[in-house]
């Protein structure tokens, strides 16, 4: 997990205009798109956009667009509770986006997308049934417990009434997912193992560096080495266009403005590392 991390925040760093910006925004409108198309086509035909589903029967037939379409359709008939979800949902994807950026955010989305496509493939050869997904389920689900880790204070209102934070509530999604595999594992359901434990590979390989994060955050609070600032700074500067630089990602102050550089007292020599860099990465030794 640590190594798929490392690549995609190598990717990151030398594409960052990678990806659609904004990206929850045209989701939103997908949903919003095909719930009117629904409801236009609920008495006329009612399966008539069912060409937009996932299934492996019609990936065989060369229907590839639905690898992607599948993510614009409602899980749920109801406008009221549509327009919920799609506004809680476009709030913790645009502030996933503002955190990471727009090129991290999209690889996390649509690595997701992919995962649940492949676990949906995997639950259907397992089973010998022809799974229809629709939805962006477990991809919400990866982006939820993605923001409760990053912002677990966070508050919302459950119901409309009561005001909980996030981190209680990714407790209790945690808890009832692992109920519903375990329920599934005991009723030998195995597809009902695959699909959510697949589709959710994407979060446990972006969460690592986070969780490292906080660990090393705390052994490095009670570290007794300290760093000669200035003397750091003035290396550095001494180099020619920019005062700092990442050690592991190249990154520089004057590529990256509003990047947060720090040097790490636990690496032999004066070694600068970004924000992201600083606790995750392998301290230099004295040869």
């Amino acid at each position: 997990m640590k190594k798929i991390y490392e690549a995609v925040d190598r990717f990151c760093a030398r594409h960052p205009r990678f990806g659609v910006p904004n990206l929850m925004r045209y989701v939103v409108i997908g949903n919003v798109v095909v719930y009117f198309l629904m409801m236009l086509t609920r008495n006329a035909d009612a399966n008539a956009l069912d060409f937009l589903a996932f299934h492996l029967d019609g990936l065989l037939h060369g229907e590839i667009w639905r690898i992607i379409t599948f993510i614009f359709v409602p899980n749920t008939s109801g406008a009221f509770m549509l327009l919920i979800a799609l506004y809680f949902y476009y709030w913790i994807g645009s502030t996933l986006e503002r955190q990471w950026g727009t090129a991290k955010f999209n690889l996390y989305y649509f690595s997701g997308v992919l995962l649940t496509v492949i676990g949906t493939v995997l639950a259907s050869l397992i089973s010998g049934t022809n799974f229809t997904i629709v939805g962006t389920e477990y991809v919400n689900l990866s982006m939820f417990l993605a923001f409760a880790l990053l912002f677990p204070d966070t508050q919302v209102l459950l119901f409309f009434i009561i005001p909980i934070k996030m981190k209680w509530l990714a407790i209790i999604d945690g808890v009832l997912f692992a109920v519903e595999i375990i329920s599934s594992l005991t009723a030998g359901y195995w597809a009902g193992v695959v699909l959510p434990i697949v589709a959710l590979l994407n979060f446990f390989a972006f969460i690592y560096p986070e969780v490292h994060y906080f660990a090393e955050r705390k052994k490095y609070q009670h570290s007794r080495q300290t760093v000669h600032f200035k003397q750091a700074v003035k290396q550095q500067q001494q180099q020619r266009g920019f005062h700092h630089k990442c050690a592991v990602c190249g990154r520089t102050d004057t590529d990256y403005p509003d990047l947060q550089f720090r040097y790490c007292s636990k690496c032999a020599g004066y070694h600068c590392f970004c924000e992201d860099h600083i606790f995750t990465h392998v301290h230099f030794t004295e040869e």
